[in-house]
């Protein structure tokens, strides 16, 4: 008897084995028909598998969570298929399913064009509406290699080749086309929909090597309903208005030179910008305890190889060898420096937990193809903090770093937080004993707090599992930004400890702490989020002053004076232009506030104030204005 347990608790009994089909046919036909998959014991098969025996089932429909992947997917093979009917000449490589969408890569000798899409997309609305069956037929590996050699596809025969021997093949078919792939597959081509689009040309080596032929990479997108296409067609419009590096020019915060690859050159604003973030946390991390330091930006080797960087990050240090042949790497972290820092000096059990600050300049070599404005950077600036501790506080300051974490988000206008858990990866140091208990540790302290947590597995860092904090931005894109990691590992390896109570030596936990990350990126996220238009309290110029003509100067000037002793951020433009012009400049620029003079507020002592994004004018006494202005102007920290 095999017996097949269903989502809604109940169970299905049939004499000899079935499949998924069969399975939802027995159900009502209403379910087959919507079906597109089936997901057994937790993994998404196709509708034809047989079911294995004492099996959890559920049924995959268009609208399930899951369901996206096999869509573009699927996708992906009617567009490698549109292409080798329109480009017979063609050979497929690989095409797989990426964040929202798909691509794939072709081998030929003429270059796509972006008005072959047209081409291609017809013919694939084509291929979905003749709605052919996907079939899956399993050969060996000597027979597969047979099959790719005779279509020529030489690119398929090398991968086949690479499969192990003895090991059986899937091929795919969608009609007379077919490729190489380990499934699943949705029932049929209709199934896609309508609701996808191809969106750029690429360059992509075979296998990621240059040294390897370069093949053309189609990237498309596909959702379930046009509604969602249309969606994230206006999301990726919005994101290009707001890209930070095209603001960043407008609003001369940064630049970027080929003499110094993924490095800043930060401007005045955009330096003011950026150390108003670090003043900010500092505030922060000193009403939380923390004891700002500092550490050489340069360490020998054997303090990395201590640490255990050298091995598991050591591709992406920068090093350098000095003439007396010492090599020093130039710091990827600032924690193993931290630890230096603790052990300079006797430790008792008393003085913990101690919390160590750090606005520490790291470097860590990015491939230049991966390097994104301040998004991706080698050269950055990270908001670290540690806290030594006893295995007891660990679940305390967890949930003090949890709060602590939180509130900062809300400061800058992140309340959509998603908090993932990631456990051990497979590149790791310490004991498994070791890892379970940090792993213990850190779960218990999570949902004492009542925060819901996603499992994010293997994607711990090499010394311990952390919480992974990613915000939500004002378009719905996702930013990883802040870590929580609980470290038994690296203290003891360093040779750190404290003096019990017992009077003996013990190795203290370690815990990981950062909230903006990379204050580069944070920088750059919170220039999209707000399109620039950021918060008066961090905008690096808060009040420009503008003249109608000459004879206000004197009066802006000293409007001038009063803001800048009022802690308030101003500047003046005195030029000879015409008032349109220069409000449009400063508007154009994001500039929050304008303080606009004519002769009638030079006789008045006002100002007329313009907001940015507000076309409403008023016309107030100077002391008034700058009253209200410096009390909205006040970082959210600030009690009063």
């Amino acid at each position: 008897m095999y017996i097949y347990k269903l989502l809604d608790g109940s169970s299905k009994e049939f004499h000899d084995k079935i499949n998924g089909t069969e399975l939802a046919k027995s159900i009502s036909p209403s379910l087959l028909k919507k079906t597109i998959a089936v997901k057994v014991n937790g993994e998404i098969k196709d509708l034809t598998d047989s079911l294995p025996n004492n099996s959890d089932i559920e049924f995959v429909t268009r609208e399930h969570p899951e369901a996206l992947d096999l869509i573009r997917h699927d996708c992906a093979h009617v567009l490698a298929e549109a292409v080798q009917i329109l480009f017979p000449e063609t050979q497929v490589t690989i095409g797989p399913v990426i964040e929202n969408g798909f691509y794939y890569d072709f081998y030929r000798k003429e270059s796509f064009k972006p008005e072959d899409f047209v081409k291609i997309e017809k013919k694939m609305h084509e291929i979905i509406s003749q709605n052919t069956k996907f079939e899956k037929k399993i050969v060996s590996r000597d027979e597969a290699i047979k099959i790719f050699q005779e279509k020529k596809e030489e690119f398929k025969v090398e991968l086949i080749k690479d499969i192990p021997e003895g090991e059986n093949i899937n091929l795919y078919s969608q009609g007379n086309w077919f490729d190489l792939c380990r499934g699943p597959h949705m029932v049929s081509t209709g199934q896609i929909g309508k609701a996808f689009k191809l969106m750029k040309i690429a360059g992509a080596y075979w296998r990621g090597d240059s040294d390897n032929v370069m093949l053309q990479r189609i990237y498309g997108t596909a959702w379930s309903t046009n509604d969602q296409l249309s969606s994230y067609l206006n999301m990726l419009e919005e994101a290009e208005k707001r890209d930070h590096r095209k603001l960043g020019r407008e609003m001369d915060l940064f630049h970027f030179q080929e003499e110094g690859p993924g490095s800043v050159f930060w401007h005045k604003k955009g330096w003011k910008l950026f150390t108003e973030l670090i003043d900010y946390m500092k505030r922060k991390g000193m009403n939380a305890g923390y004891l700002e330091v500092n550490t050489p930006d340069m360490l020998d080797r054997s303090l990395w190889e201590k640490s255990g960087h050298w091995e598991k990050f050591g591709e992406n240090m920068f090093t350098s060898t000095t003439p007396d042949e010492k090599i020093f790497a130039l710091k990827p972290m600032n924690c193993p420096g931290h630890v230096q820092i603790f052990k300079n000096g006797l430790k008792s059990y008393r003085d913990l937990p101690i919390k160590y600050a750090e606005f520490g300049k790291v470097h860590r070599y990015e491939p230049s193809g991966a390097l994104h404005g301040l998004m991706r950077v080698r050269h950055f600036t990270q908001d670290d903090g540690h806290i030594f501790l006893t295995e007891e506080q660990i679940k305390e300051e967890c949930i003090r770093v949890h709060e602590l974490i939180l509130s900062i988000y809300k400061d800058f206008g992140f309340e959509d937080i998603v908090v993932k858990f990631s456990d051990r990866p497979e590149k790791r140091v310490g004991e498994d004993e070791i890892w379970d208990k940090a792993e213990k540790a850190l779960i218990e302290a999570v949902e004492s707090t009542n925060q819901k947590f996603e499992l994010n597995p293997g994607e711990g860092a090499f010394y311990g599992p952390k919480l992974e904090y990613v915000l939500r931005d004002a378009i719905g894109r996702d930013w990883q930004c802040g870590t929580l990691q609980v470290d038994f590992n690296l203290p003891g390896r360093l040779g750190s400890f404290y003096i019990g109570s017992d009077g003996e030596k013990h190795v203290p936990v370690m815990l990981h702490r950062a909230i903006f990350g990379s204050l580069e990126r944070f920088t750059g996220i919170l220039i999209e989020h707000y399109a620039g238009r950021l918060p008066l309290w961090i905008s690096p110029t808060q009040i420009a002053i503008v003249t109608i003509n000459s004879q206000c100067d004197q009066y802006a000037n000293n409007v001038l004076e009063r803001c800048v002793m009022s802690n308030l951020r101003a500047e003046t433009d005195l030029r000879n232009e015409k008032i349109s012009y220069k409000i449009r400049e400063h508007i154009s620029v994001k500039i929050p506030i304008l303080f606009v003079i004519g002769q009638k507020e030079v006789e008045d002592g006002t100002v007329t104030i313009r907001e940015l994004g507000n076309d409403v004018q008023k016309t107030v006494k100077l002391n008034d204005a700058i009253s209200e202005i410096q009390n909205r102007a006040n970082p959210p920290d600030f009690n009063f």
